[in-house]
């Protein structure tokens, strides 16, 4: 979210204050950041959230989050999220779920669906089942990732999504760019590990 954030030069426009955020802050382009806070651009509201709310009260934070989006007027919502690579069974680079309200609304036919036989964990699983619950419409596109690095490849192919389905502009070239950076780096190392132990080479 913060590529997107910084790509539609979006401006900070409310915080989300928070009883059991954890008490951290950062400086960001001389002022400081809180945990949780919203961006506009345009008609786009964009959520960036610095950390994770203490596990023990993860749900109720996210219950309590999509009650106050389902409040604020917004038509829809879009959730990031991301699925092990290692579970791809064809050749699409992400998947879409979305919430019986969203599917009633038109749907997205022409995307790849996640299967019915996968879960999905986390927040974005507690914020559809409420929106769900709520008939509320909301998908989320979850990028086929690495779960064992940074995937800056993932997020460009949800950065693309989103771009086309709310109609923006977003170059996905520094996204691209580092994950070629990140992909060459690790290929030296298996290479370097595959050398033999006596190998006066480094």
């Amino acid at each position: 979210m913060k590529f997107l954030i910084t790509e539609l030069k979006a401006q900070r426009k409310c915080f989300i204050d928070y009883e059991h955020a954890p008490a951290v802050s950062s400086q960001v382009e001389g002022r400081i950041a809180t945990p949780y806070e919203v961006f506009v651009a345009g008609e786009l509201s964009l959520l960036k959230a610095e950390v994770s709310p203490v596990r023990e009260k993860e749900n109720e934070f996210y219950r309590q989050l999509a009650d106050w989006i389902m409040g604020s007027g917004v038509k829809e919502v879009a959730l990031v999220g991301g699925l092990d690579e290692a579970l791809r069974s064809d050749d699409s680079r992400y998947k879409v779920a979305m919430t019986s309200a969203f599917a009633a609304s038109g749907g997205l036919d022409s995307e790849p669906v996640f299967e019915e036989d996968r879960m999905i964990v986390g927040p974005v699983a507690s914020l559809l089942n409420t929106f769900e619950m709520n008939s509320f419409p909301a998908l989320a596109v979850l990028a086929y990732s690495n779960t064992e690095r940074v995937d800056p490849r993932a997020a460009a192919s949800a950065v693309e999504f989103l771009s086309r389905r709310y109609h923006f502009s977003a170059d996905t070239g520094p996204l691209i760019k580092g994950a070629e950076v990140i992909e060459s780096e690790l290929k030296m190392m298996e290479e370097k590990e595959k050398r033999p132990a006596g190998s006066v080479y480094s």
